[in-house]
């Protein structure tokens, strides 16, 4: 699933083509995705000009002199700089047109993304209303993830995984984050010292900010907006690494389900 690393590089890399460029048209393939793209949706945006592209938590917002589209790329998305002219393949479900020569392509096999409208406040909809910090806002802190640790009862890696919580560390990024701040995923939220709640904040932050310069990580779908992968992948130290050598102790890295979700890491170096 695209994460929040492979969502800014998106961000960034579609940025430069579309800021200040005027939609001219939508052409939708297929309307099903997770939520339905409103079948109004093409003569509503049709000539209205980009004025910012921004992200919140996973969702991507371009904002426009009369609202803002809400993306959302779903577990195996991607959006990519095409010619519009270019034959759509397998799961192009819908181009954002602004030239001739100049489209964005909204690629979804699993169409468990969405292509939404609102012309109020997006960070006000509600898919984006309830949830929590940027992991990069300075308000995300060890003393931050202390103080709402204490009224919960769960494992630390289901902490760091509440999008309520905190935007953005799905999966891969919060077993790494885990392992380099030496935190067991499946310790109990109530048995963590604020220092090592701080050291795991700077953690995510590292391991995000490391996996965006990286241009997100490939597993199974995700490139980015030309098309090209991320390779953060090549320096994952625990996540799919079941069995193998930690990079730090050479101890075997342990696998288990927590949350419905696949966790590694290494017995010896957290604890």
């Amino acid at each position: 699933m695209p994460e929040l690393p492979e969502v800014e590089t998106t961000r960034r890399g579609i940025a430069p083509f579309v800021l200040g460029e005027t939609i001219r048209d939508l052409v939708v393939r297929q309307t099903a995705l997770r939520w339905p793209i409103p079948p109004d949706l093409p003569a509503i945006i049709r000539g209205r000009r980009v004025n910012a592209v921004e992200r919140r938590a996973k969702y991507l917002l371009l904002r426009t002199d009369g609202g803002t589209l809400i993306l959302h790329l779903g577990m195996s998305g991607s959006l990519r700089v095409c010619d519009p002219n270019l034959p759509p393949k397998t799961h192009d479900h819908a181009d954002l047109v602004f030239g001739e020569n100049l489209a964005l392509r909204f690629h979804d096999p699993r169409r468990f993304g969405c292509l939404l409208w609102t012309t109020g406040d997006p960070l006000s909809h509600p898919l984006l209303a309830d949830l929590g910090l940027e992991p990069f806002d300075a308000r995300f802190t060890g003393q931050y993830l202390c103080r709402t640790a204490s009224h919960r009862r769960v494992a630390v890696k289901s902490l760091i995984m509440d999008q309520h919580l905190v935007v953005g560390v799905g999966n891969i990024y919060a077993n790494e984050a885990l392992f380099r701040a030496g935190i067991d995923p499946r310790r109990s939220v109530r048995r963590i010292a604020l220092a090592r709640y701080q050291r795991l904040s700077e953690s995510i932050r590292t391991v995000l900010h490391e996996a965006l310069q990286a241009g997100g990580t490939t597993l199974r779908d995700f490139v980015n907006e030309q098309g090209s992968p991320g390779y953060f992948q090549r320096t994952l130290a625990v996540y799919g690494r079941a069995g193998e050598p930690c990079r730090n102790c050479g101890a075997s890295i342990h696998s288990t389900r927590l949350g419905q979700r696949s966790t590694f890491f290494c017995r010896h170096c957290q604890h």
